[in-house]
């Protein structure tokens, strides 16, 4: 667990004036490009260079299931976890057209999917058990446990490296996460659950109080442990969760920008960064998502995001279409002229 602690790389604040000024510079007025012109910026500053650039992204999808679901809160059963790791590999998945739409690599990584593992081509194998225990009575995952399952994030953001990308987006997977966000969110804020407990897959308002219930009881059982972003991460986590944690951080660590998608994957984002707060500078917020926790943890973050399409799907669905947001930015950025160039007066 000592790779946790190593110190997340400082943006370039030389950088970042150099393309401040070039933006000054462009053929239009200051400002005008709204959140297009700070997205330039803020690569640039990432990358080290004035002309910041996405080309190569990998887009990785953390698959498995929780003890939690035994509890009745999702609207979907369990199976479907696994399911749809075919349906990713196949490309039938909202992600895996997107993926191929963004011509990013795909990579799967089961850290704890329950049931027999299938044998799928694309599929990395690194899970930490069948499912985590039901947070409603244990914790969901022991401290080793936590710890593989933040190794299998960091892992995948060391193979996205060597492949050589230049941009990382994480998806999760796992029917009853956002249940377990949803605990995570009300460990982290100190919020009641009736503010942040959503529809999910798409439970009823009886099915989304039942998940008020079960998470207010888990944080009960369990309010003497919840003393860190890490031990929050522990008892009510999942280990699709705590990987998209472990990338982010080392997102951070190894100086990979990385694009966060919708509620699930922002309460992990809020984890990393209360366990590293640098490591804010690194992450870009994909979407606004349907599910009213969301907006809570992007206030406490203080972050807006690039895209409201009322989604609520996951899998990094909301990230992935905010790629084309970066990439354009950086071509207005990088191939606009400026005003000497054209020959106009500034």
């Amino acid at each position: 667990m000592n790779w946790i602690k190593e110190p997340v790389q400082p943006i370039s604040l030389e950088f970042r004036q150099a393309a401040v000024d070039r933006q000054g510079q462009l053929t239009k007025p200051p400002g005008s490009l709204g959140q297009l012109e700070e997205i330039a910026i803020r690569l640039a500053s990432m990358q080290h260079c004035i002309k910041p650039a996405i080309d190569e992204v990998q887009i990785t999808i953390f698959a498995a299931d929780h003890g939690v679901v035994e509890e009745g809160v999702s609207a979907f059963p369990q199976e479907v976890t696994q399911m749809m790791l075919a349906n990713f590999v196949a490309g039938g998945a909202a992600i895996s057209v997107l993926a191929k739409q963004q011509s990013a690599l795909l990579e799967i990584v089961d850290v704890g999917v329950k049931g027999e593992p299938i044998a799928l081509a694309n599929v990395v194998q690194a899970p930490v058990a069948k499912g985590t225990q039901n947070f409603a009575k244990h914790a969901a995952m022991t401290e080793q446990q936590c710890a593989l399952a933040l190794a299998a994030g960091r892992d995948s953001v060391d193979r996205a490296i060597v492949a050589g990308a230049t941009l990382f987006v994480g998806g999760e997977m796992g029917i009853g996460n956002t249940t377990s966000a949803s605990a995570i969110a009300c460990a982290l804020l100190g919020g009641k659950p009736e503010l942040l407990v959503g529809a999910g897959t798409g439970v009823n308002q009886t099915g989304r109080l039942k998940k008020q219930q079960v998470i207010e009881s888990a944080l009960e059982l369990h309010k003497s442990k919840l003393s860190s972003p890490l031990s929050i991460l522990q008892h009510l986590g999942g280990f699709e969760i705590a990987a998209l944690v472990g990338a982010y951080l080392r997102c951070g660590q190894k100086g990979l920008p990385a694009v966060v998608d919708g509620f699930i994957a922002t309460a992990a984002a809020l984890v990393a960064a209360r366990m590293a707060p640098e490591l804010k500078a690194w992450l870009f917020y994909g979407h606004q998502s349907q599910e009213p926790g969301h907006k809570l943890l992007l206030s406490e973050l203080g972050e807006k995001p690039l895209l409201d399409l009322n989604m609520r799907l996951g899998e990094g669905s909301g990230a992935a279409l905010a790629i084309s947001l970066l990439r354009t930015a950086c071509l207005l950025h990088n191939e606009m002229a400026t005003f000497d160039e054209a020959g106009i007066p500034a």
